[in-house]
């Protein structure tokens, strides 16, 4: 296994063999010298065979059941939603320019629109849950906390340098709260990558901002250039980077079309298996699709079933914390720091690296933890003993999808709930205990006596019967009575709706270790929790008026 892992730059060209036969049935010969991908040369260069081709098609029919894929008139709606947001943007920024004193002989020429990034720029989205179900009778409730399965579309507003991230803030937001097409609308300004969060005619859509040095956008801009980020701050930098590494990962890739069949295959189980979160410390995105990537590099005539099973195999033996590389790490000597786990100590503690490929080049997990790490490991392991099966023709594709049964895998639990007297208010604060969970984690993590810390992806009502399925017996640990948490979070309990009319509940599943009839008080390690929101909330000059955040 010492080729998977080992870094090393690569400037050779490969010349192969191969006869291979695509998903379509058309054969390509690629004997012919070719480009090399990836930092190491293949593992692999074999083409599919009749198996392999059958194996895909059979993953690309158990994709179809899941209803996956788009209709044209779903796509030609994002499309529409996508024109009018850019009309709406070039009108604000003439409007914000003409504000700021630009000649208004220039002020149609100064540029400025939305570029898409994520799994719409790579071609992997897929069918909305309330798009597809826009003509349902659909409470707020099962709109804000249903399992989606995708369908958002992430966008960088790209602005001339005298528009600022006030101004995106302040009139942006207030342009789009007047538009009748906008519901789901917050703003979330203290984050890693501050962001705008709405659904616009039933289209849910993440907007960044990233400002350029340059007195006028024109819509031909290379994005891929560096020379762009000069003069740039770090938030721009990072918003700007989500459609220059899409961009890159789809230029490193053997084949972009097997590439998005794996992806779209890896990303349904990470979905169900709950591991599609970077904000909860699990991997997002981009990170799932550098791995497709890099996979496909290294198998880079496979079949999309073939890539599924390789990708699986290949992480459950990834010797971390070495990283995941597209390609070399380069300094283009812009002033922006790079992964660098030689030069940079923070780096050397990052548990699961996996490296962005555009300048500058970062890890995309460092929200990893120790809990996390644990968990995701697991599953890759447990998803290779499935596709083996599968591959052997012992299974079928849709046990891959099952997922992980959490309320079984789990005796123990912290309930977060939060309540608020409106819907923005609990869309805004909802952001924020997202965007901080993570320290709970930590916090629990640091607990001699905790083992894993694992937060349920989904979010329910507290009336909802979330512990159905549990046993209501006395659970022991060790062959002891289970330790007792200061507010008996360990046992099932009722989750009676606040009075509060919008309310919200996250599941902390608990697994314990070293624990020999010992009283564990967790009071501390949640207060330290809410201290950090409370704290977060008071510098973002959020609203606390009858919030309600509670740990049980």
């Amino acid at each position: 296994m010492s080729t998977l892992i080992t870094v090393r730059q690569t400037t050779t060209t490969t010349t192969t063999t191969t006869t291979m036969t695509t998903n379509n049935g058309t054969t390509v010969d690629s004997s012919a010298p070719g480009r090399s991908y990836g930092i190491t040369q293949p593992i692999s260069t074999k083409g599919p065979d009749p198996s392999d081709i059958v194996a895909t098609q059979n993953l690309e029919e158990t994709l179809r059941s899941y209803d996956y894929f788009e209709s044209d008139a779903e796509l030609e709606h994002r499309v529409d939603v996508m024109t009018k947001i850019n009309s709406l943007v070039k009108k604000w920024i003439r409007e914000v320019s003409l504000a700021k004193n630009v000649p208004p002989e220039i002020v149609d020429t100064v540029g400025g629109h939305v570029h898409t990034f994520g799994s719409y720029r790579l071609g992997v989205h897929s069918k909305g849950i309330f798009l597809k179900k826009k003509s349902r009778e659909r409470s707020y409730f099962n709109r804000c906390f249903a399992c989606v399965l995708g369908g958002d579309i992430d966008t960088v507003l790209i602005a001339p340098r005298h528009i600022d991230r006030t101004d995106f803030f302040s009139s942006f937001l207030e342009c789009l709260r007047r538009q009748p097409e906008v519901c789901d609308l917050r703003s979330i300004e203290d984050t890693f990558v501050p962001v705008i969060k709405l659904t616009f005619d039933g289209v849910e859509l993440d907007m960044l901002f990233a400002r350029l040095a340059l007195a006028t956008v024109p819509d031909t801009l290379d994005l891929k250039d560096d020379k762009i980020l000069a003069n740039l701050d770090q938030r721009c930098v990072r918003s700007l980077n989500g459609c220059r590494v899409a961009d890159e990962v789809l230029n490193l890739v053997p084949n972009c079309e097997t590439f998005k069949a794996t992806l779209r295959a890896i990303k349904l189980w990470a979905k169900k298996c709950g591991l599609y979160s970077n904000a909860l410390g699990f991997f997002g995105g981009v990170t799932w699709a550098m791995l497709v990537a890099r996979i496909c590099q290294l198998y880079p005539n496979a079949a999309a079933a073939t890539l599924v099973h390789k990708f699986f195999y290949v992480y459950s033996h990834w010797d971390w914390p070495t990283p995941v590389l597209l390609k070399p790490v380069n300094d283009a000597a812009y002033g922006f720091p790079v992964w660098d786990p030689v030069a940079n100590a923070f780096d050397r503690h990052h548990l699961m690296p996996i490296i962005t490929p555009a300048y500058p080049q970062q890890n995309s997990t460092h929200n990893v933890t120790q809990s996390t790490q644990k968990i995701i490991v697991q599953e890759i392991k447990r998803a290779l003993e499935t596709v083996n099966n599968i591959m052997a023709s012992k299974a079928e594709w849709k046990q891959l999808f099952v997922g992980i049964p959490f309320f079984q895998r789990y005796k123990h639990y912290i309930i977060l709930l939060l309540s608020a007297p409106d819907q923005n208010q609990y869309l805004e604060w909802s952001g924020l205990v997202e965007a901080k969970i993570r320290f709970l984690i930590g916090n629990l993590e640091r607990n001699l006596y905790i083992d894993t810390a694992h937060v349920n992806l989904d979010k329910y009502t507290p009336d909802e019967s979330v512990f159905e399925t549990e046993t209501k017996k006395p659970s022991e640990t060790n062959g002891n009575h289970s330790p007792a948490s200061t507010n008996n979070a360990d046992q099932p309990q009722s989750t009676t709706s606040p009075s509060n009319a919008f309310s919200g509940m996250w599941v902390v599943g608990l697994q314990f270790k070293n624990v020999n009839k010992v009283q564990l008080d967790l009071t501390e390690e949640i207060r330290s929790f809410l201290n950090v929101v409370y704290r977060t909330s008071t510098n973002s000059g959020m609203n606390r008026e009858n919030i309600n955040l509670d740990a049980r």
